[in-house]
């Protein structure tokens, strides 16, 4: 068994998508577990920006600000640095972004993936790595029961579309290539619609929420009737982070993709989010105002019995837990900035509390702060 907060601690991890909301959580997160982290990312993809409010003055971060598609420059870096581990989050992530621009869409969201496989291709050093996806990768055919690890990859839309397309590229590396590499292994996570305090993305339900509230008007629905597996940041980044550590004591995870959403009881509405909003914010207001200039999935939930068996993930908040963290960090943050930096570091603090008491004491969990 590892020791409790050794496995990160000095750990040299590149994080593609450093800045972006879920990389910033995931930096922030691994920072606090002792691991020195280097980052690539174009840009602060939103202002105000979750990055530069977790992770300032933050002197185990090195930043590197360049396009994932330019090979030469990554592979630079990886050499540079020679990471033991890589977290690939970089992508162009919104749905309705890859319609008006799905060109760019695929370039980032299939070549960085591309990027990553050959600098691990080449490397002679030891160095695991997981691959984020999404849930959208899935051939989505409306179906009522979770997608499994096994089922069709596909996807109407560029976005889907681009995801599924990487997960082709790894596919075929791994088969072709890092199989037979002593020093490298690999993980794909495949998930789902991420809510969170620190996320001021367009086109996404609780930013949406927040923006509108906030500037006291309504916001607009596209399809209140959509059924996502919404979870809240910290779940997800707590199974990337579990994922990444079974990954070096399980060397048979090697390749193996793991879906991490909700269990399908919690699945809920883009209506039933935000009415639960409106329990905790009272002042929020929203319209219907569909838009059918493009196509989007009506019902999508993932079945993670997969990373429940092998690597002990759950998920352990509830659908008011999960609104009521994201909404109470929105609201400290545009009420009393001094103190978010105290108050995102407890919330973390309290939820990897939840975690360690519901994971199975036979599972490596050392990743509370």
């Amino acid at each position: 068994m590892i020791k409790k907060r050794s496995y990160f601690r000095n750990k040299k991890i590149l994080i593609t998508g450093h800045t972006g909301f879920k990389g910033s959580w995931l930096t922030y997160w691994l920072t606090n577990l002792g691991a020195k982290v280097i980052g690539i990312s174009n840009d602060f993809p939103t202002k105000p920006s979750i990055f530069k409010i977790l992770n300032k003055n933050n002197k185990k971060i090195i930043s590197y600000f360049k396009n994932i598609e330019d090979f030469k420059q990554i592979k630079k870096i990886f050499l540079k640095h020679k990471p033991d581990m890589v977290f690939h989050l970089a992508a162009q992530s919104l749905v309705k972004v890859s319609y008006t621009n799905p060109k760019k869409t695929f370039d980032t969201n299939f070549l960085g993936t591309l990027n990553i496989l050959e600098c691990l291709r080449n490397i002679n050093f030891k160095c695991n790595a997981v691959f984020i996806t999404s849930d959208k990768s899935y051939k989505n055919i409306e179906i009522n029961r979770g997608y499994l690890e096994n089922d069709l990859l596909g996807g109407k839309d560029p976005y889907s579309s681009s995801k599924a397309t990487a997960e082709f590229a790894i596919y075929s590396y791994f088969n072709s290539f890092l199989k037979y590499k002593r020093n490298v292994r690999i993980g794909i996570a495949r998930a789902g619609n991420v809510i969170g305090g620190g996320d001021w993305s367009k086109d996404r339900i609780i930013p949406d929420i927040v923006r509108a509230t906030v500037n006291n008007q309504k916001i607009n629905i596209r399809n209140p009737e959509a059924t996502r597996p919404w979870q809240h940041v910290f779940e997800i980044i707590s199974g990337y982070l579990l994922l990444m550590i079974n990954l070096s004591v399980k060397k048979k995870l090697t390749g193996e993709a793991f879906n991490f959403g909700p269990r399908v009881k919690k699945k809920f509405t883009v209506l039933k989010i935000l009415r639960l909003s409106k329990r905790f914010w009272p002042k929020i207001k929203w319209k219907i105002k569909k838009d059918n200039n493009f196509f989007e999935s009506k019902l999508l939930s993932l079945n993670s019995n997969k990373a429940n068996r092998f690597l002990g993930w759950r998920d352990v908040m509830s659908n008011e837990q999960k609104v009521a963290y994201t909404l109470e960090w929105y609201k400290k943050f545009y009420t009393n900035k001094k103190i978010i930096m105290n108050f995102s570091y407890n919330q973390l603090k309290k939820f990897t509390k939840i975690l360690k008491s519901k994971i199975k004491k036979k599972y490596v969990t050392n990743i509370n702060i």
